[in-house]
């Protein structure tokens, strides 16, 4: 048996909201209590580490990530904003820049460059790159760059050729990709040696730990991932002491009968749902989310024969896989962006409660991924049928507000409704937050912030409310709050990480922290100051059922 005394800090813990110091034993927390009786515990434990007035908290959960396109992504070249890309111009420079480093190692010129994280609508030229222009650029290698929302690319004429890609629905002359065109370009980008794949999962997962995640609900699918890719990530995280992060697996495959789900989890017995990346739509940078209305900003030309989106699955289709996942035992959810796609989801539902009974329904715990747009009919129906929704709230400050990508999409009207935070937590409706990795950073605090700054007043949530459906709500989604994940309380596995902050707070009402004093705490736990201005946590240590992942205490 091993200890770890930790003290001379904050302790996070409904428990004992003022706790200084935490005994983690074994793998369990121990005790929770004063700096005073810690004095006395010291010599017992094999490792006791100052706080120094740091905080420990239960760790992040993201609950929607994908690990081997985030450990891809992490060793693309960098297209996005933080990677000084603000311009096509500079997109293509930094791509032949990346081919000029790859021919060093591959100077036959046929392995294919990645790119990820383009986004046309904060460039100047206000368009995806061109395929001749990526043949020029990088000299004639296949190319694949992705765009921010993985739902489209672009690739070289050399990468189209090989795949075919011109025959297929999706293909666009220019280049761009979506649909079946995208998802076989990315099965050659990702058609990698086994060394390599093991490489970008286990850069992903040391990513996580770094940013103080000691969980993440992998959304694998075909499109994505393959079933033997999936069994190696979850054979390299099942033991805490590989020292990575936990990994919840899902797999998004269609199942029409109880049979299929039952084959399915024969073959992936390890998963914890038949849910994820099950796409019922696109998303709304590639224009592929599913619309009630057409698309504010669309252009008529080329690729843009459906002006309101791609529904990908019907509500019979939907009922039929809930009906199957239910039967099965087995969580089920689906991936849904627009109103439309909400809609069907919806008739799903109700078509499966219709046939089935809405008590199958309700115990199997179903997900729902994203979910932007939530009205009053599609809230009802998610409390009614006990849905929970995986959100992504770092979607709202990337891209909302009324001068962002969604409002040019959809106009400042209609975008003014979706991430409706408050309605869906005041309500009920179970959430847990994630980032869709590598759509949007491993950054959880910048979730949190999301959450509690949203641009209407009315849909901002709490700190404490925003921290408990990242840290709790993962585990709760994936139906392992039972074992007392999230928490910090004796008994409770010693999932937490440590935070260096400028400042620790309680909010005094939702958007808006206070610098913390005595008087205004009212036994409330304490989080970082997420205020405009205070600079970000950083993470000290994460450790998963007492296990190190990341540590800079030495």
């Amino acid at each position: 048996m091993t200890s770890t005394l930790y003290r001379n800090g904050v302790v996070h813990s409904s428990a004992d909201p003022f706790a200084e110091a935490l005994l983690v034993d074994d793998g369990v927390v121990a005790w929770v209590g004063s700096e005073d009786t810690a004095a006395g515990l010291a010599a017992r434990a094999d490792r006791v580490i100052d706080l120094d007035g740091a905080l420990v908290a239960p760790a992040f959960v993201d609950a929607h990530a994908h690990v081997l396109e985030t450990g891809l992504a992490l060793e693309s070249v960098d297209l996005s904003p933080e990677g000084g890309v603000r311009s096509l111009a500079d997109a293509l420079r930094a791509l032949h820049d990346g081919a000029a480093r790859l021919a060093a190692q591959d100077p036959a010129g046929t392995e294919v460059l990645l790119g990820f994280g383009w986004d046309e609508q904060g460039w100047p030229e206000g368009r995806a790159p061109a395929a001749d222009e990526l043949d020029a650029a990088c000299g004639g290698r296949p190319v694949y760059a992705a765009r921010v929302d993985g739902h489209s690319a672009v690739v070289s004429s050399a990468l189209a050729a090989s795949a075919g890609l011109e025959r297929l629905p999706g293909w666009e002359p220019s280049g761009l990709v979506t649909r079946e065109a995208h998802h076989a370009a990315r099965a050659v980008a990702h058609d990698l040696p086994a060394p390599r794949r093991t490489r970008a999962y286990r850069r992903a997962l040391q990513e996580a730990a770094r940013r103080g995640i000691v969980s993440l609900h992998e959304m694998s699918a075909p499109h994505v991932d393959t079933r033997d890719g999936l069994r190696e990530l979850v054979a390299l995280t099942a033991d805490p002491a590989g020292g990575l992060p936990h990994v919840a697996a899902y797999r998004g495959e269609l199942c029409e009968t109880v049979d299929d789900a039952r084959g399915l989890l024969a073959d992936l017995p390890f998963l914890t749902g038949i849910a994820g990346d099950l796409v019922v739509d696109g998303s709304l940078g590639s224009r592929t989310a599913a619309l009630r209305q057409p698309y504010s900003d669309l252009v008529p030309g080329p690729g843009q024969d459906h002006p309101t989106g791609r529904l990908y699955l019907t509500g019979e289709q939907i009922a039929a896989h809930l009906a199957a996942c239910s039967a099965a035992g087995t969580q089920g959810g689906f991936h849904v962006i627009g109103d439309r796609a909400m809609d069907e989801l919806v008739r799903g539902l109700e078509l499966a409660a219709a046939e089935h009974g809405p008590g199958p329904l309700r115990a199997a715990h179903h997900r729902v991924e994203h979910a932007l747009f939530v009205d009053a009919t599609a809230l009802a129906a998610l409390l009614l049928y006990g849905v929970a929704l995986s959100v992504q709230p770092a979607f709202d400050s990337t891209w909302g507000g009324s001068r962002g990508m969604y409002a040019a999409r959809l106009g400042v009207a209609r975008a003014a409704g979706l991430s409706p935070f408050a309605d869906l937590a005041s309500a009920g409706v179970p959430l847990a937050f994630g980032s869709d990795t590598p759509v949007t950073p491993l950054d959880p605090w910048q979730a949190v912030r999301a959450a509690i700054t949203h641009e209407d007043p009315d849909q901002r949530i709490s700190a404490r409310a925003a921290f408990r459906a990242h840290t709790r709500g993962g585990w709760r989604l994936a139906g392992l709050d039972h074992t007392g994940a999230g928490e910090l309380r004796v008994g409770a596995p010693a999932h937490l990480a440590v935070w260096r902050a400028e400042h620790l707070a309680v909010q005094s009402a939702p958007g808006r922290l206070s610098q913390w004093n005595p008087e205004a705490r009212a036994g409330q736990p304490l989080l970082p100051d997420l205020s405009a201005g205070e600079p970000d946590p950083v993470c000290l240590q994460t450790v998963r059922a007492g296990v190190v992942l990341h540590d800079t205490f030495g």
